[in-house]
């Protein structure tokens, strides 16, 4: 097992004290790093006590410490899953070829693109949720809403490492150009749209931990099947932390379904006590849910393609032996495609639909997450049931994007979905209502009116608990 530097100034195990010339790069960025988290992270709440887990190792147990901590002075790090000296390259052209402890330079550009790609998905949610807490519904969730902004904060550090590391002055210039882009910028947005969109209500960000956060969970474990292994081992040991992330959205939207079915079945209507109709939260389902899909990018991709065949991204768990064809040759993908009002079948080279192939995972995860939230409306003995839109609902990116669909996926003409848009996405007014609702909550264990309580506390304190200090 690797060894964890905690005394350092930036907690490591990548050995920095031992490499001065990046230790000094990476100790001149973290100023602006923190004024960056001063400026645009949850700037109202940098004085207080929060109860947070920190990483301390990388070993599967026992890797985290909490305790409480002002969010400024969070001991962000650099952490790497330990390595596997015997593995090999086991997808692709290159297959079992060596992994790379270097970039090949036929692979610079693509590689460097795809960290920088995922590296800015991390301070763009951050800035995103930067208002949240201001609203919280418990004590409880901010807390959990602090601890997803520090760890995107320490995500975004595996990326700057991995540019300041192997991409020389190109690497230093994307990494400071990250805390130069801000999520909704007009004249310098973050690279992907989903993380543009205003997230102001805790409804936002459930939906967006639930689902954008998943999409994240894929792209990483697409990177950890890497060739690149620095970038393998990195994204490794974020899947940890994302776990977390994509629980508390889960568990979130999960019981703002319970208190709305508590409220059906006692014959209330959810409106007039300020909490939110299963109408109202099925369309922004709808909205976070495709938004999130659009991330895929396009089902046939010759992008996709070169990044398998090279081994720079894999399938979802690749590594595990549960594809046949490790290589993904001679071997086509069924898309089922628009053209004018019918649907067609078209076969596109399986290297091709990676991308596709991500997103079916996605979407069989996603739909286990509606499932186990309609078991727990079934057990209230209420009859509404939430659902999952078709992936070709609300596109803007792949083969569905020029085309308009209903939820349930069936090709319809442009009349026709605005015909229905109010009624499959939010309008202005339902964003208005959940402003409405959004009103902070911060007696420990007491609970906005709108979203049940937790089950249980984190780290196995009791429910009660002062998360965060405001004395």
């Amino acid at each position: 097992m690797s060894t964890v530097d905690l005394e350092s100034k930036i907690p490591n195990n990548v050995g920095l004290r031992d490499n001065k010339r990046l230790m000094r790069a990476l100790e001149r960025w973290q100023p602006a790093f923190i004024e960056w988290w001063k400026d645009m992270g949850p700037t109202d709440f940098n004085e207080h006590d929060v109860y947070l887990r920190t990483a301390v190792g990388v070993g599967k147990g026992g890797w985290a410490h909490f305790d409480y901590v002002k969010m400024p002075d969070y001991r962000w790090g650099i952490f790497l899953a330990d390595g596997d000296p015997l593995r090999k390259i086991h997808f692709g052209d290159n297959i079992g070829d060596k992994i790379w402890d270097e970039v090949p330079g036929e692979f610079r550009n693509r590689l460097r693109r795809l960290i920088v790609t995922q590296g800015d998905t991390e301070p763009a949610s951050v800035e995103q949720q930067r208002m949240l807490a201001h609203t919280a519904p418990s004590l409880a969730d901010m807390r959990s809403l602090f601890q997803v902004n520090v760890e995107e904060g320490r995500h975004l550090w595996a990326m700057v490492y991995l540019l300041h590391s192997y991409f020389g002055a190109d690497g230093r210039d994307e990494a400071d150009a990250m805390l130069e882009r801000h999520s909704g910028d007009p004249d310098s947005p973050r690279i992907l749209e989903a993380f543009n969109e205003p997230i102001d209500t805790w409804l936002d960000f459930f939906c967006f931990t639930t689902f954008t956060d998943r999409d994240g969970k894929y792209q990483l474990a697409a990177l950890a099947e890497s060739a690149f292994d620095p970038l393998a081992r990195s994204t490794q040991f974020m899947l940890n932390e994302e776990a977390y992330h994509m629980q508390t959205g889960e568990n979130g939207i999960g019981r703002i379904l319970h208190r709305t079915a508590e409220l059906l079945k006692e014959g209330t209507d959810p409106k007039s006590v300020g909490a939110m109709p299963m109408d109202l939260i099925q369309k922004y389902l709808n909205f976070w849910v495709t938004r999130s899909m659009d991330l895929f990018g396009g089902e046939d991709s010759t992008n996709a393609a070169e990044s398998f065949a090279s081994g720079l991204k894999g399938r979802y768990r690749e590594g595990d032996g549960i594809y046949k064809d490790p290589k993904a040759l001679n071997v086509n993908y069924k898309l089922e495609v628009p053209e004018g009002m019918k649907m067609v079948e078209r076969e596109v080279p399986l290297r091709r639909a990676m991308n596709a192939l991500l997103l079916d995972a996605y979407v069989a995860d996603c739909t286990r997450i509606v499932n186990r939230w309609n078991r727990d409306l079934e057990a209230l003995e209420v009859e509404e049931r939430v659902y999952l839109p078709s992936k070709r609902f609300n596109r803007n990116q792949g083969v569905y994007a020029d085309a308009f669909f209903n939820p349930q996926g069936e090709l319809i003409s442009q009349e026709e979905f605005v015909k229905h848009e109010e009624s499959w996405l939010p309008t202005h007014v339902d964003r208005d209502y959940v402003k409405s609702c959004m009103v902070v909550v911060r007696e420990p264990g007491r609970y906005a009116n709108w979203i049940a309580p937790h089950h249980q506390g984190v780290n196995e304190t009791p429910l009660d608990f002062e998360y965060v200090k405001f004395h």
